[in-house]
């Protein structure tokens, strides 16, 4: 597979005069995955159908290599391949589900053979040709579609959703599986989910989508450590970014004064600039108040109190407090009964300093 790159610009979509994706610019990198992220009716599955050119934008251009492309560049779209929550298996093989695209481009049925064969193994389904596929589960459905898509050896890979239909134990075997296929063939990816975790498995670049449009983008690291606006830190199970100058800055590591509250991050700053920062829930370590804590490299240590606890799926975001300073933490539901926690009580907060992303403000 050779990695391809695309850009969008000022691509826009109506459906019965409601804007339904406004994007003034988004680029998939040549051998990464992008992960595209909101909420449900956020305009994603949209926005890949026309990146796929699968469905013409109303405005707007889109870029493959550098040269512009529509919905009738036939041999554009023959570059990418798909796989969608449905697995939209036929009646037959395995095999012949997988060789449905070669099939298409009157691949030689010696080559296809061979590529089916590479392909399935691939996806952990190794011999798997004479199976017939209306036998297949969830899991090992989408498997045959990840393999019907790698088998085309595409240089663009859509995947909308293809987790999404799954169970929880299935699904995080596959979305572990997915992560590591997609890093070992290195083919431009673009893969929907609304799913964070999910987006953090596989991702090497993330987009938000809301109401049609992208609120925050970047390398997924900096999007999920530094949530750009209230909105964006909701939606990531964060709390708004913290307000901070830079005291001092030293061998790489900045003390940062946030309204009396000294934080610690692995960032060169200049002394005196205002920053925002921001730490992931699942960093940030919760104590006893009078608990003797054990040695650690965490810089960050302080005293705080709870503010919140919510449940969040199998574990609990609790949001702690001290002064101006909020964060949210993530913990197991027999944490939250081991440290008796409740709104109000006190907490000893830990976290490193390369836990930190900063940004200028």
């Amino acid at each position: 597979m050779t990695a391809a790159a695309i850009a969008i610009t000022g691509i826009q979509k109506s459906f019965k005069g409601k804007m339904a994706v406004d994007v003034s610019h988004l680029e998939l990198k040549p051998g990464r995955t992008l992960a595209l992220l909101g909420p449900s009716g956020s305009g994603k599955s949209t926005l890949l159908s026309m990146i796929g050119l699968l469905e013409k934008p109303d405005a707007g251009t889109v870029e493959l290599d550098g040269a512009p492309v529509t919905v009738a560049d036939r041999a554009a779209r023959m570059t990418m391949a798909a796989a969608f929550q449905r697995t939209y298996l036929f009646k037959g093989t395995v095999g012949e589900n997988v060789a449905y695209g070669l099939k298409l481009r009157r691949i030689s049925s010696a080559e296809t053979g061979g590529r089916v064969a590479a392909a399935l193994e691939r996806v952990g389904l190794p011999g798997w040709q004479e199976r017939s596929a209306l036998t297949l589960s969830g899991g090992e459905a989408q498997r045959v579609a990840l393999a019907r898509a790698l088998v085309l050896k595409p240089s663009i890979l859509l995947l909308d959703e293809p987790l999404a239909s799954l169970d929880p134990i299935m699904k995080w075997r596959l979305t572990r599986d997915f992560a590591q296929i997609l890093n070992e063939e290195r083919v431009t990816t673009l893969y929907v989910t609304h799913d964070q975790d999910e987006a953090l498995a596989v991702a090497d670049d993330v987009a938000i989508m809301r109401d049609g449009r992208v609120v925050a983008y970047g390398p997924v690291d900096e999007v999920f450590g530094l949530p750009v606006d209230d909105w964006t830190a909701g939606f990531l199970g964060m709390e708004p970014a913290v307000r901070g100058r830079v005291l001092e800055s030293e061998e790489g590591v900045a003390r940062i004064d946030c309204g009396g509250v000294d934080l610690y991050a692995v960032a060169s700053l200049a002394v005196g600039s205002e920053v925002s920062l921001g730490v992931r829930p699942e960093d940030v370590l919760l104590f006893e108040a009078d608990a003797v804590v054990p040695l650690s490299s965490a810089r960050n240590k302080l005293e705080a109190v709870v503010a919140e606890i919510d449940p969040s799926g199998a574990t609990f975001r609790v949001v702690v407090e001290r002064g101006p300073v909020r964060i949210a933490a993530r913990i197991s539901r027999a944490a939250l009964a081991d440290l008796r926690l409740s709104v109000g009580t006190p907490v000893q907060v830990l976290f490193k300093a390369t836990a930190v992303r900063v940004a200028s403000t």
